[in-house]
């Protein structure tokens, strides 16, 4: 699909993030203006805060913007809240700092000449200071908002929302089409924040510091005002229409997330359209959050109800027992303890093992005679892996698997989902790790290794449920069940495939597949 085809078929859905992408970036300015303002007269006016209040501004700047989404996840869940208050953090710094170099570089001279006249302290800031300061300031908040839209696509690794939903989506999917049509918008985005900004900034600025004759200076004001308030009403019109828009919940509602592949976003969109069609229930979808642990955190905080997660990653990566591989065992494992620690329920684990494979090129496969991870294990030395972050670290992954077969692999890179297919196209890498339904494994022709030693634990997909939520809807538990046996291996398989290469959006292969199975009318 082409990318003006990809616009022409999501152009809905792209004006939506667009809008809500704008939204969250406004909010965050404006809280930042709020804050970072008087903080800068407050350091201009005490010196002795002054480094302290700098140094912890430079500080949070210098945090990596996921290492602080995922700060804000235990202190305020998911969503669109943590996202604000990580560009707000981030935004902080450029005003603070405009805002007391502003203050701080007046003349002398004219600060006495109003103490002269008579002016309080206070008149001396509104009157004087704050009104010189101000291009210096606006120079601070120009550079506060256009890094605050690019920092916001970050706030859909946490489900707030806005482009960086289409940008992390087709990065997943390998779908570049989804990436441009996320970051393009970003990108212009960005440049309009940047003029209409410069225009405020042109504004405050006092005629006689700005160039050309008093005609055309008059003339260009006239434009500029008249600019910022039709992008002023605009804005309004945007927030006064989508919250007058917005649906409002019944008092039966449930949220339902998932992680950030492709198959728990199929999974997600079908087990919210089954409780829609079936019930009274209104349902939240906040699909795409990140890994484990985001989605089991936002479940146990409740800003989730009701999630898929797959057996084994229970039982070894949330309850940190050692892999095994009696299915039943697991499962029954997770079941009680996951009700006694957490008060969340495990319903019935459905027909497909998405369990851990490693992947290689039909060409490596070949070459070295590959067809078990034990024939891997002769080789490992002399080859370069791209596994996932989540991978890596898990006893049920790389080390696990290390131990279990007896090898070292000679080097390691460690990436996201998606890039490492790209990766192992280009040659970079020689073996990946992969989730047995993956539909880009079809998609790129690749050959996954036989775990021929069995250390992978099973994988069985299965809804988890806070205990209040099905305390609340017991009826869940028995719609939720009819998927149970329609989604095998194959028939997973090829919903992701749809999806990953044939580049259908989720929700559309979900509702599909709903339909040609008579679950939904």
């Amino acid at each position: 699909m082409s990318f003006l085809d990809y616009i022409g078929s999501n152009y809905p859905q792209i004006l939506s993030l667009v809008i809500e992408h704008l939204k969250l970036t406004a909010i965050s300015v404006g809280l930042a203006i709020v804050i970072g303002v008087p903080l800068g007269i407050f350091v201009s006016y005490t010196s002795k805060v002054e480094k302290t209040i700098l140094s912890v501004a430079n500080v949070i700047q210098a945090i990596p913007s996921m290492a602080l989404l995922g700060f804000m996840i235990p202190l305020f869940g998911i969503g669109t809240i943590p996202a604000i208050v990580a560009v707000v953090l981030y935004s902080l710094l450029p005003i603070i700092k405009n805002t007391y170099t502003g203050i701080e570089n007046i003349n002398p001279q004219t600060l006495e000449a109003a103490k002269g006249i008579g002016l309080t302290p206070f008149q001396v800031l509104i009157k004087i200071q704050i009104p010189l300061a101000l291009p210096v300031i606006m120079a601070g908040v120009r550079i506060a908002s256009v890094t605050a839209v690019g920092l916001m696509t970050m706030a859909a690794f946490i489900g707030a929302g806005g482009l960086g939903y289409l940008v992390f989506s087709g990065i997943r999917t390998v779908n570049n089409s989804q990436i441009l049509a996320g970051a393009i918008p970003a990108c212009l985005l960005a440049l309009m924040v940047d003029y209409l900004i410069g225009l405020v900034e042109k504004l405050v600025t006092p005629m006689n510091l700005q160039k050309g004759d008093g005609a055309l200076k008059k003339k260009k004001r006239t434009i500029q005002k008249a600019s910022l308030s039709v992008a002023a009403l605009i804005l309004a019109g945007i927030f006064l229409f989508t919250s007058a828009g917005g649906r409002v919940e019944s008092a039966r509602s449930i949220s339902i997330g998932s992680k950030d592949f492709t198959e728990q976003e199929i999974i997600g969109n079908m087990m919210a359209d089954l409780i829609e069609d079936r019930t009274d229930i209104s349902v939240k979808r906040r699909l795409n959050l990140g890994g484990t642990q985001v989605c089991f955190e936002a479940l146990k905080n409740g800003d989730i109800d009701l999630y898929i997660e797959y057996s084994g990653t229970a039982y070894t990566d949330t309850l940190k027992h050692p892999p095994i591989n009696d299915m039943d065992q697991v499962y029954e494992t997770v079941r009680t303890e996951l009700k006694e620690k957490y008060d969340i329920n495990v319903l019935k684990q459905m027909n497909f093992n998405n369990t851990f494979v490693l992947a290689v090129t039909q060409e490596t496969a070949k070459k070295y005679g590959l067809e078990t991870i034990s024939d891997l294990a002769k080789e490992a030395g002399g080859l370069t892996s791209g596994l996932t972050f989540e991978f890596t670290n898990r006893e049920d992954g790389l080390s696990g698997l290390q131990k279990t077969y007896h090898f070292q692999l000679g080097k390691n890179i460690t990436l996201d989902n998606a890039p490492r297919y790209a990766a192992l196209q280009n040659g970079t890498v020689d073996v990946i790790d992969a989730y047995a339904t993956d539909g880009l494994l079809k998609k790129f022709g690749l050959k996954s290794l036989v775990d021929d030693q069995k250390f992978f634990p099973p994988y069985f997909a299965m809804p988890i449920i806070r205990g209040e939520a099905l305390e609340k809807y017991p009826e869940i538990s028995a719609i939720l069940e009819e998927l149970s046996p329609l989604l095998t291996d194959e028939v997973m398989r090829e919903l992701n495939y749809k999806v990953d290469e044939l580049q259908e959006t989720p929700s559309k292969v979900a509702l599909e597949f709903l339909k040609e199975h008579k679950l939904i009318s």
